[in-house]
């Protein structure tokens, strides 16, 4: 293990944990918008659209990751929609962290008696008020055990964002040892990032699970 080397060339996986972490946060943002319209579609049961988005979910759930920044990357240039390397990575993991979060969250709403909904109709709320008050803060803490193994799954699948010429962890890792033979040094940097980046959003998930769990949500 070459300690020098380790010194010489962490700034530059340092500035590629920033471009991963940057890509993450914004395509899982975008994820969470997209599955909780989603979620709302399919819980509400709107005609038509229930449909394409019960489509958009098995297509985006079935392929990968790698394949879809192909098709986005490659296959949109082809009729005349060029696309930045890191919008790729955004729209790509924003595309398919959406059906896992629709997933997670669509769960959430349907555990939730209906009877609730009913009652708090009959008592003269709006169908947005009960949604809001009632049933939606209930649903998200159900949602969170879910939500939480989605996120860390996307961070994960940002290690595909080399494939795109994108300086990520995995391409400088990769970079370097084709550069220099230095296989475990630039491994050794690659998961040490990895897990300064996901050990605590791990640990936030489990603390926000339990504090949800006291405060008697999820039961």
């Amino acid at each position: 293990m070459s300690w020098e080397f380790i010194g010489k060339y962490m700034p530059m996986y340092q500035r590629a944990a920033v471009l991963t972490l940057k890509i993450g946060i914004i395509g899982i943002a975008f994820a969470i918008l997209v599955g909780l319209m989603s979620a709302l579609v399919l819980y509400y049961k709107v005609p038509v659209i229930k449909r394409i988005i019960k489509m958009y979910i098995e297509l985006s759930r079935n392929t990968p990751l790698l394949v879809q920044l192909f098709f986005i990357y490659y296959g949109f240039p082809k009729i005349g929609i060029r696309l930045d390397a890191e919008i790729c990575g955004v729209v790509g993991l924003a595309f398919l962290g959406g059906s896992y979060m629709a997933e997670a969250f669509r769960s959430g709403l349907e555990s939730i008696d209906k009877i609730q909904e009913e009652s708090a109709l009959s008592l003269g709320m709006t169908r947005f008020q009960v949604m809001r008050y009632i049933i939606f803060p209930q649903a998200i803490a159900t949602s969170v055990p879910a939500f939480m193994a989605n996120v860390i799954f996307l961070l994960k699948e940002t290690s595909v964002f080399s494939s795109i010429s994108l300086m990520d962890l995995m391409f400088t890792a990769k970079d370097l040892i084709g550069l220099y033979y230095k296989t475990t040094e630039s491994l050794f940097m690659l998961v040490m990032f990895y897990l300064i980046i996901l050990l605590p959003v791990s640990l936030l998930g489990s603390l926000l699970e339990r504090r949800l769990r006291y405060a008697g949500f999820g039961n």
